[in-house]
């Protein structure tokens, strides 16, 4: 995030690379997909199924506009331009500033509620293999260690826990979807439900499934890793939301149509961690083995994410700082970047729904508002560029006004003005 940029007038797309669009969009969905999947149904139930379908159509449409949108601004920087630079130029100093708050923001947030979520589900499997006793406060300190110093060591072992733990999430998403497939029950799934009654519960869904699309922030790496080809970006960004939207229904289906509606107060009151929800899951009387399956998987869905939240974090506290890339220097920026969200994990540890909702704010600048404004800016200084994003005005406006939304919608959240589900 360090690099020095200037707007690129009339810059020339190079040579196709090597990737692809479906390269590509896997890069995109795997930036999207996360733990944060555990928080739609806790937050969709007041809506259920069919009524929050439509509501992740049409967060989903302009999450990918505003993908677009960093698209269109990186296309008329040059190569390797990010973030930091972009909003330098077009933003100034002070939109660089802010845009930096809300990175650091939101990579604390969303560690501490990995770290949250970790905990309940670390308690939650120790039970089922028979070890009783382990306090949520034990379960925050062994997630979060054992993790951070994956992170510490280097990206290189990142990079190698993530490939495992990624190819065992696919495997055991497969394997238990199927399990669940079998139970399904349409009757619990499209139960009789009067919209007006409903409605209000779309208000606090909202942010949560903004930040399920939250994967802007890798555009300019897709930029780089498809050599600059406008089109097929396109492509993969449409592709990577298409996965990421499909992964979400899938998974709404596999728990909203084995888990009543009426089960879900009582999880929402229990604060929503991963724990609950698979507890209720147990209760409704799955094999063990289909037990196990979903238990591995959010093991590994957290911790995946834990690293890629972290790293980054990490990474942006190196650069912040200018520490050195040896031990001391990863040691003073580990521990920055993990102390306090531990210290909140193990002070607060069922705070994975409040703590995903916090990070709806950092997600409205950095995802949402800011690319919005940087196109427009970008429009106004020239015409010229590689991409523009079809649409005009009126969907910029459209997005703006979502982003707009989404952050009052957050702020009137953590005031306890929008009604959730409580039974």
């Amino acid at each position: 995030m360090s690099e020095v940029f200037s707007v690129a007038e009339g810059t020339q797309k190079l040579p196709r690379s090597s990737g692809t669009a479906l390269g590509g969009a896997f890069i995109s969905a795997g930036t999207a997909v996360g733990a944060g999947m555990f928080s739609m149904p806790v937050v969709t139930s007041g809506l259920w199924f069919g009524y929050s379908l439509l509501l992740l159509l049409v967060v989903a449409f302009c999450m990918y506009s505003a993908s677009l949108y960093v698209l269109e601004v990186n296309l008329r920087f040059p190569e390797r331009a990010g973030f930091d630079s972009m909003t330098e130029k077009l933003l100034g100093r002070g939109g660089r500033i802010i845009n930096g708050i809300a990175i650091g923001f939101v990579c604390y947030v969303l560690t501490y509620a990995y770290i949250s979520g970790g905990s309940s589900i670390v308690s939650h499997t120790a039970v089922s293999i028979g070890i009783h006793g382990l306090s949520p406060v034990v379960g925050s300190l062994v997630f979060a260690v054992i993790l951070s110093v994956i992170v510490v060591v280097g990206t290189k072992a990142v990079d190698r826990v993530s490939t495992v733990l990624i190819g065992g999430m696919v495997v055991t998403f497969v394997g238990f979807s199927s399990g669940l497939a079998e139970k399904a029950s349409t009757t619990i799934l499209f139960p009789s439900l009067d919209f007006p009654e409903i409605w209000s519960y779309s208000l606090v869904s909202i942010p949560f499934i903004a930040v399920s699309f939250g994967s802007q922030t890798c555009i300019p790496s897709l930029t780089r890793y498809l050599n600059r080809d406008a089109q097929t970006i396109r492509r993969a960004v449409l592709w990577g939301v298409l996965l990421t939207l499909a992964f979400y229904i899938l998974w709404e289906v596999g728990i909203f149509s084995n888990l009543a509606r009426d089960q879900f107060p009582a999880i929402v009151r229990e604060g929503g961690n991963i724990g609950a929800l698979l507890s209720a899951l147990d209760r409704t009387g799955i094999s063990t083995s289909l037990s196990y399956l979903l238990k591995l998987f959010a093991n590994m869905a957290v911790a995946s994410s834990f690293l890629g939240v972290g790293l980054s974090l990490f990474d942006y506290i190196v650069d912040l700082f200018g520490f050195t890339d040896g031990w001391s220097g990863h040691l003073k920026a580990g521990l920055l970047t993990f102390i306090p969200p531990t210290v909140l994990g193990v002070l607060f540890p069922n705070g994975f729904i409040a703590a995903i909702a916090f990070a709806g704010f950092g997600v409205v600048i950095l995802c949402i508002l800011s690319p919005v404004l940087m196109a427009w800016i970008s429009r106004c200084k020239s015409q010229d560029g590689l991409y523009r994003v079809p649409g005009g005005n009126a969907r910029m406006i459209l997005v703006a006004l979502f982003g707009v939304a989404v952050a009052v919608l957050s702020a009137l959240d953590m005031l306890s003005v929008l009604p959730h589900f409580i039974g």
